[in-house]
């Protein structure tokens, strides 16, 4: 009641409605009033819109009338102009009319007179100067800018003066206007877009007899620039159907133009008489180049795609080209266009390798476009049969994801970005390397290997065939698979690989002269797969070492406790270990068919990693350190003698014994000296060394053959290490000096059906 009081002590103003009387009339108001309302106030909506949208269409057509009233008043201007310049000559006509009909009248009128008198020169009667302002006048209004341009040419030879400028006579003046004007309609015909080249380098030539040798210049640049973006234009909407080519169109439209552009600027200016105008073509160039890398990237297939990379490496290959091609020229545009394009090229190497990932070890991705008839799938399928087929689809794709992105490359995006290639396709292997690792047993988040959580194995390779295929499939790739597609694109020459015993085959090898970072490359490869070789070694020996309840089968107690017997035998755990390196090399044999090499380098690697292993447990030397175990000569014999007994096997088998010859003279050495502190002299109660190399060879005899056949074989054995000492001078396993010799699984050892064991206390 307060607020009504109130409103009714204000002012009445009939333009305001207080907001309570609009309350009391609404509150009132019936159903039917309410739907009355409603419709009005949709009324007011729609009649408010319907004037928003005649202001829109009135302000459109205001704009568009203010734009005709523009383009009104130029053509105005131009009408000004072209009356004044007929006004002058219809003034000039009248004039000269005028004048001659005064000296007519003045010659009839004083006949007699006239007679006397003589005949005035023509050069009293008309004035030179203004019979060439008339002339020239007419020329202009009736667009003969050749006839207009020769008479300015004449004229100004004629007179000197008119070029000079010290004279600014009014006849000076009015002939430089007339000149404005004749290089205005000159400007005018070359802005057309229609003019045709031949009339366009007549026009510019003639602005060049005027002295506007700059503005010919530009237009000419101008013109051209004009008529290529219009020719691209007209070819961009074809980009899409040829997405691998188009690169190579847009280039030949771009460089063909600059090319065109620069020999007409030099014919017309002579470029290399004045080097302002070539260095405005080149600043014409470097603009088009940036265009043109523009163009490119707008319309490249998304850039993970090899379409893309084909793009770019067919643009690279075709602009540098071109580039070579523009040199004499003048035109140096190589550094800038590899500086415009080095970013592109390798963002979609980049996205090229993370699809690439993610085909390889996402084995539920699917990608279409690899091809299932490649030569390498055959050969990596070999391996199907002895593991899961889940890992040899991994080792295929992995190929075929690389040699489709290295077929793509061009022979100049190899030059300029081969190492950023080689460096990508490295970091792919490392990570199928750890993809493997991961299938073998015994891995653990914990050892340190890279995670692959979003990457599933479906199973394990738990048997030594399914491990050995695994490692036979990533030694192919980087052995044989890899630097065939490498030699493909690097275009390098091939040499026969192998060497003695059974391998055969040749592998192609890339020359490092020829590509010298291939050399450091292969280096990295070789380091990568060696993860692979050494965590399966590692594994393999420590479930060798190790009991299925964790307990140590090689313990310091063999060599504190038992006696050794008079047949000097190596202790139980060596025999073992001689009989499980025979059965693996049975394996590799039918796995590993024809990877001699291979299979050389995991035996060598398994019998180094034993003698490691042994030199770094620091438990299996403390028992001998420990005071209170009382140590006996017979136990350091011992142990020599597995050393000796463990070279020996290597000597045998045939792959280099040199590095395990090492490892084991410093586990000796460590041995005697902890022997020699605790008060036992090895040099009194150790037979000498050659004792232990022969007992070592005839322990071996005895293992493969047998007692009663002891001597016979140590006869063939003996045979065997003289023919094979021209081979002791090898230092390492690697992969780079590894001979080819026969295979462990080899001769005598591949016929045993089952090792002889011999127990040292029976």
């Amino acid at each position: 009641m307060e607020s009504s009081e109130e409103e009714d002590d204000l002012p009445s103003i009939e333009s305001i409605t207080p907001q309570s009387k609009i309350d009391s009339v609404h509150q009132s108001l019936t159903e039917k009033g309410i739907r009355k309302l409603c419709c009005e106030l949709l009324d007011l909506k729609d009649a408010v819109e319907n004037m928003c949208g005649d202001m829109r269409t009135k302000y459109l057509a205001f704009l568009r009338i203010s734009e005709e009233a523009v383009e009104m008043e130029h053509e105005l201007v131009e009408l000004r102009k072209h009356i004044s310049s007929q006004g002058i000559l219809v003034h000039d006509l009248m004039s000269g009319l005028g004048r001659e009909m005064d000296e007519w009248k003045r010659s009839s009128g004083d006949a007699d007179e006239s007679e006397e008198v003589e005949e005035p020169s023509p050069s009293e009667l008309t004035d030179p100067n203004s019979e060439f302002l008339e002339k020239i006048d007419i020329l202009l209004a009736e667009h003969k800018v050749d006839e207009a341009l020769e008479a300015v040419d004449t004229e100004e030879r004629n007179n000197p003066e008119l070029k000079g400028a010290a004279d600014t006579s009014s006849y000076k003046s009015a002939f430089i206007e007339r000149k404005a004007v004749l290089e205005d309609q000159l400007l005018r015909i070359a802005k057309q877009p229609s003019v045709s080249v031949t009339e366009l380098k007549h026009t510019l030539n003639g602005l060049i007899r005027l002295g506007k040798g700059p503005s010919a210049h530009q237009l000419l640049l101008k013109h051209y620039a004009t008529s290529l973006h219009r020719r691209i234009e007209a070819f961009l909407p074809s980009c899409s159907s040829c997405p691998n080519t188009f690169p190579a169109t847009l280039s030949k439209l771009v460089f063909s133009n600059i090319s065109l552009a620069a020999k007409e600027s030099a014919s017309m200016f002579g470029d290399d008489d004045n080097p302002a105008y070539s260095n405005k073509v080149v600043q014409w160039a470097e603009r088009e180049v940036e265009y043109l890398v523009r163009l490119v990237k707008e319309n490249a297939a998304p850039s993970e795609t090899v379409y893309a990379l084909r793009a770019a490496s067919v643009c690279l290959q075709d602009c540098l080209n071109y580039c070579k091609a523009l040199e004499p020229q003048g035109l140096i545009l190589s550094k800038l266009f590899l500086v415009l394009f080095r970013p592109y090229v390798e963002e979609v190497l980049e996205l090229n390798f993370r699809r690439a990932r993610k085909v390889v070890f996402d084995l539920n991705e699917a990608d279409e476009g690899l091809e299932s008839s490649s030569d390498f799938v055959a050969v990596l399928s070999d391996f199907a049969i002895a593991s899961d087929t889940t890992m040899t689809d991994c080792s295929i794709r992995f190929m075929q994801i690389v040699q489709d992105i290295l077929e793509q490359l061009t022979h100049l995006a190899v030059l300029h970005f081969g190492e950023s290639v080689l460096a990508r396709v490295l970091q792919l292997y490392d990570k199928y390397i750890d993809f493997l690792i991961k299938a073998l047993p015994g891995h653990a988040d914990e050892d340190g290997l890279p995670e692959l959580q979003d990457h599933t194995i479906l199973t394990r390779a738990e048997t030594d065939s399914e491990q050995l295929a695994l490692l036979g499939a990533a030694f192919t790739i980087l052995d044989e698979l890899l630097p065939k597609s490498l030699v493909k694109v690097w275009k390098l020459e091939v040499e026969n690989g192998g060497g003695d015993g059974g391998d055969s085959s040749s592998s192609p090898s890339l020359i490092s002269s020829s590509a010298p970072e291939l050399k450091e490359w292969k280096r990295h490869m070789v380091q990568a797969f060696d993860k692979l070789r050494n965590y399966f070694c590692l594994q393999f020996v420590l479930s060798f070492i190790y009991s299925r309840e964790g307990l140590t089968r090689l313990d310091a107690l063999i060599y504190l406790t038992e006696t050794p017997d008079d047949l000097h035998l190596p202790s139980l755990p060596f025999q073992a270990l001689f009989s499980k390196l025979q059965q693996l090399a049975i394996i590799a044999g039918d796995v590993l068919l024809g990877k001699e090499k291979l299979q050389k380098i995991l035996l060598a690697r398994l019998t180094e990693t034993v003698i490691i292993w042994l030199s770094n447990e620091q438990e299996f030397w403390s028992a001998f350190e420990d005071e209170s175990t009382p140590l006996q000569p017979s136990g350091l014999q011992q142990l020599i003698l597995d050393m000796n007994f463990t070279v020996e096997i290597a000597r045998f088998a045939g792959y280099p014994f040199k590095v395990v010859q090492n490892h084991a003279s410093v586990v000796i050495n460590r041995a005697i000296n902890i022997f020699s502190s605790r008060g036992i002299n090895p040099q009194s109660s150790l037979p000498k060394a050659e004792w232990f190399t022969e007992a070592a060879k005839s322990a071996i005899n005895r293992l493969l053959m047998g007692s009663d056949e002891a001597s016979e074989a140590e006869e063939e054995y003996e045979c065997e290490v003289e023919e094979g000492e021209e081979d002791d001078s090898l230092e390492t396993s690697s992969l780079s000096t590894m001979d080819s010799f026969e295979s462990f699984a080899s001769a005598s050892m591949a016929d045993l059906e089952s090792p002889s064991f011999t127990d040292s206390e029976s």
